[in-house]
């Protein structure tokens, strides 16, 4: 049985304005997250989404889009530096359907879960009790 939130796990929680990175330093049964930092939105009008942009889509949406690119570079820059063996992804539902496809296959290959739900603004305890719930 595959671990999902194994000791070094990344753990990654986002929105569509924000990201923050924690580390499991405890194991998948008794999770304890330290942080790690944080991603914020940057160059959003040089960057871009992926893809074209509808005429109808708000520019925070297009915002939106365009961070979930940025983060699955960041998450690919870290795979390949070897910074994780394993990660665990929490987002709202919209940020995940938006980066899910935009992640590389070497960032895909070590996804062990996935969680659909706002925790981006939630105290440790919170998201560690979210966690412990994909262990059970």
């Amino acid at each position: 049985m595959v671990e999902k939130v194994p000791h070094k796990a990344l753990v990654v929680v986002t929105d569509g304005v924000g990201a923050r990175f924690f580390r499991n330093t405890g194991n998948a049964l008794h999770i304890a997250l330290s942080a790690e930092g944080e991603l914020k939105p940057s160059n959003l009008l040089d960057d871009g989404p992926s893809g074209g942009r509808p005429v109808e889509q708000s520019q925070q949406a297009t915002d939106e889009a365009t961070f979930a690119k940025q983060l699955a570079k960041e998450l690919y820059r870290r795979a390949h530096s070897g910074d994780f063996a394993a990660f665990v992804l929490i987002a709202d539902p919209q940020t995940l359907g938006q980066i899910r496809p935009l992640l590389h296959k070497e960032v895909q290959e070590r996804m062990t879960a996935e969680i659909g739900k706002t925790l981006t603004n939630s105290a440790i305890a919170d998201i560690q009790k979210a966690l412990q719930t994909l262990s059970l």
